[in-house]
């Protein structure tokens, strides 16, 4: 099995849609796309190419833009084969009815699903000019996801003191050197991260 995360994680790019149609057309096994982000981006699920590429199982969820992040709820699309194996090897159970209801009943309302998206994005363009007026900001990478990984000077000093003001990011020092993961909140909590992040200005 191959598995491909797009758009990734923690770097927020798309993989090129050649370069996936490569792998699904001369790879002797199984792929599955990691799509859980797919909803920010520009460009299309491969859901659509699923009767195409039988080896194709693609993986998304309603953490994200759904907003259903403690439901932990996952979604599996792939061929009636693929789909009949995972029916042979799954636990003995279902995931809880009250999640079930939930989960329904959120994908029933597709126009709250929509305001998710478009707020995000909104907030993420929004978040981005803030971002780029802050000198120890050296490199904003372009990101399909809800989120930016972001170059800095010092990624342990600038994640320990939003720590300190109760504002959570992820540290990707160990991963790519001085990075930081910031996800878009709400305009408020937006703020309150660039709030703190202006008294760390040289």
């Amino acid at each position: 099995m191959i598995f491909i995360c797009s758009p990734n994680n923690p770097t927020g790019n798309s993989i090129a849609t050649v370069s996936i149609q490569y792998i699904l057309e001369n790879f002797n096994g199984i792929v599955i796309i990691d799509e859980a982000y797919i909803d920010f981006s520009e460009q299309a699920s491969w859901i659509k190419q699923l009767e195409k590429y039988p080896n194709l199982i693609i993986s998304q969820t309603l953490s994200k833009a759904w907003g259903l992040a403690s439901l932990r709820v996952g979604i599996a699309y792939g061929s009636e084969e693929i789909i009949a194996l995972y029916n042979k090897v799954k636990p003995p159970y279902n995931i809880s009815l009250p999640n079930q209801t939930i989960a329904s009943n959120n994908l029933n309302q597709f126009s709250r699903y929509q305001d998710n998206v478009n707020n995000i994005i909104s907030e993420k363009a929004i978040l981005k000019n803030e971002l780029e007026q802050l000198n120890f900001v050296k490199q904003i990478y372009p990101s399909d996801a809800n989120f930016f990984l972001i170059k800095v000077t010092d990624a342990n000093l600038i994640y320990n003191t939003l720590i300190s003001e109760k504002i959570i990011i992820r540290n990707r020092n160990s991963v790519v050197q001085n990075c930081v993961r910031i996800t878009i909140g709400t305009a408020e909590e937006n703020q309150q991260l660039i709030t703190a992040l202006k008294t760390l200005q040289a």
